[in-house]
């Protein structure tokens, strides 16, 4: 996803680029397109010119949507999400943290949008080509 966010006002990406730019195999990426094209978070094209791209301005996509989408629940234990998990749900303080921790984790992941991400990069590359001056 930040690959198609540094490339949101170029057009379509093909996978094999994201790949290479990221260190990963096509194959993986191409498995991770399904659920995201699925969840309207990126759109592809067929043809020469064709490939993937964010269906929405970076600023507009937070990574809260993109795990929810490849990643599902991120309760850290079950009973937070499920009640029926367990039955000391009634009287348990750990559960009460776990489900701060989740409404924390939530609330962080909702807080960054990849056109953040695509700065924090920017200026990370600055900092790394200010360091070998």
């Amino acid at each position: 996803m930040l690959g198609l966010a540094h490339n949101y006002a170029k057009g379509y990406t093909h996978l094999n680029d994201i790949a290479r730019g990221e260190g990963v195999s096509e194959k993986y990426l191409s498995l991770l397109v399904i659920p995201l094209r699925r969840s309207g978070l990126i759109t592809s094209s067929r043809g020469a010119n064709g490939g993937y791209a964010l269906a929405r301005d970076p600023s507009e996509i937070n990574i809260k949507n993109i795990v929810d989408v490849l990643e599902g629940d991120h309760s850290v234990v079950e009973c937070v999400k499920n009640s029926a998990a367990c039955s000391r749900v009634p009287i348990c303080v750990s559960r009460d943290i776990w489900s701060l921790l989740d409404d924390k984790i939530a609330e962080t992941l909702s807080s960054i949008n990849l056109g953040q991400l695509v700065k924090m990069g920017e200026d990370k590359a600055d900092r790394t080509l200010s360091y070998n001056i």
